[in-house]
């Protein structure tokens, strides 16, 4: 792995420069090494040598989520004996795909989280309570310990859930920051508020939340961000955007105006339907190539997220590119009575619905063909004038109303949190 930390702070024309040096090297390696790139270049009738700058990337095919579910075993670029570690991806828009790390890939996964700590400010005095789980095939959570490791943080692995467990290490260890899904915190909070613990006054003073976004696309802080930073001002709510895919991430700072790209580690292009670039405030699908990955490494891979991105140099002085949080997965894309929606605007809503205790979003196809959306909502209040509120409030902000069940909490978290899932699950697409 070459560690160039410095490169984020260069200007972006050397930035760039610095990435089209070690794309020459991911092809080479590709053409050397990746059964299925061999195949496509050869099919395609492309010398990987004659791509020699970032433009010229888009004489490539795009690689899916198909190819890597149908070609798993052809993306691997190295003999079973080199291989360190399996993981798998979460499945979110179909089949989970089997990915392999060599120790290179290991040492490049806690390098990649070493700089996204301190992108968000961590250094060697903190002490991270890992909330998430280490088990489970699950890539980011070895990457969370490697990382905190590599930059010198204590780290205490907790793992996922038990409100009682974490509150228990916040006052024995005190541990400075957290790595926790966003969502978990409402639940730490109102632990602590049910057993008279003063979380304002904990040893918790910065969060890098997974999995769910805290911030809309202009970084204001959506409701679910709204309402920790409301009950808990004192804790610094940072995002971070990875997939087991990339094998990097990209992390806000302190500034909070996106997450940062890391260029020794991937290149992103933002396309659209035709696999053409947007414009910066446009919104794209982000599309990665791995840079210094040995085991599986990716050439123009579209990850299925939709995001917006910024060139601007950033306070923080990083001339980096930077992401906005995620608008939503193209693959859930829904077309509702003539209004086009991802997930995460209904989750806004509903995280904002008082008296709420759970819900699950299911979109289906009606006897019309068309997207049918229904809210299944667990709460104790389940009459009409509760169901009219909801569906007033999603008059207000998207225009439309989906249809609303009222359903025991009990059912719905058994639902949320199927025996193979390693995170909650709030959306089921149904098409």
């Amino acid at each position: 792995m070459k560690e160039n930390p410095a490169i984020q702070f260069a200007p972006a024309e050397e930035i760039k420069r610095y990435q089209e040096a070690r794309l020459a090297e991911a092809l080479a390696y590709l053409q050397a090494h990746s059964p299925f790139y061999q195949r496509m270049f050869e099919r395609e009738q492309v010398d990987p040598a004659c791509i020699r700058t970032l433009e010229d990337l888009r004489q490539l095919p795009v690689t899916t989520k198909t190819d890597l579910q149908q070609y798993n075993s052809d993306f691997v670029c190295t003999p079973r004996a080199g291989i360190a570690d399996y993981v798998t991806t979460s499945g979110t828009l179909g089949e989970p795909v089997t990915f392999a790390l060599t120790d290179a890939d290991l040492d490049r996964l806690a390098y990649n989280e070493k700089l996204s700590f301190a992108t968000a400010g961590c250094n060697s005095s903190d002490v991270l309570q890992l909330m998430t789980t280490l088990d489970r095939r699950f890539m980011a959570g070895l990457a969370y310990f490697l990382g905190a490791r590599a930059l010198g943080m204590g780290v205490v692995r907790v793992g996922n859930g038990i409100p009682e467990l974490q509150w228990d290490t916040l006052r024995r260890i005190e541990p400075t920051c957290g790595m926790v899904v966003p969502s978990f915190l409402i639940k730490l909070i109102e632990f602590a508020e049910k057993n008279n613990l003063d979380h304002r006054r904990s040893s918790l003073r910065r969060c890098i939340c997974i999995g769910e976004s805290l911030r809309n696309s202009d970084f204001s802080l959506n409701t679910l961000g709204q309402r920790i930073a409301d009950k808990w001002p004192e804790l610094e709510l940072l995002s971070t955007y990875a997939s087991t895919e990339m094998q990097s991430s990209f992390t806000e700072c302190p500034a909070h105006r996106g997450g940062h790209l890391q260029p020794e580690l991937i290149i992103v292009e933002f396309l659209d339907d035709n696999n053409q670039p947007v414009a910066p405030g446009e919104p794209g699908e982000v599309t990665i190539t791995t840079l210094g990955v040995t085991g599986m490494p990716l050439l123009r891979f579209k990850t299925g997220d939709i995001c917006y991105h910024h060139t601007e140099r950033c306070a923080c002085g990083r001339h980096t590119m930077r992401l906005s949080p995620v608008l939503g997965r193209k693959g859930q894309m829904i077309k509702y009575k003539g209004t086009t929606l991802y997930p995460p605007a209904l989750f806004d809503i509903l995280d904002n619905v008082p008296g709420l205790s759970n819900y699950l979003i299911e979109v289906s196809t009606n006897e019309l063909g068309t997207d049918e959306i229904l809210i299944r909502i667990g709460s104790q209040r389940c009459d009409e004038a509760f169901a009219k509120e909801i569906k007033d409030l999603f008059r207000s902000k998207v225009r439309v109303a989906p249809g609303i069940r009222f359903e025991a909490p009990e059912t719905i978290a058994r639902q949320q949190m199927p025996p193979m899932s390693r995170k909650i699950i709030k959306f089921f697409d149904l098409r």
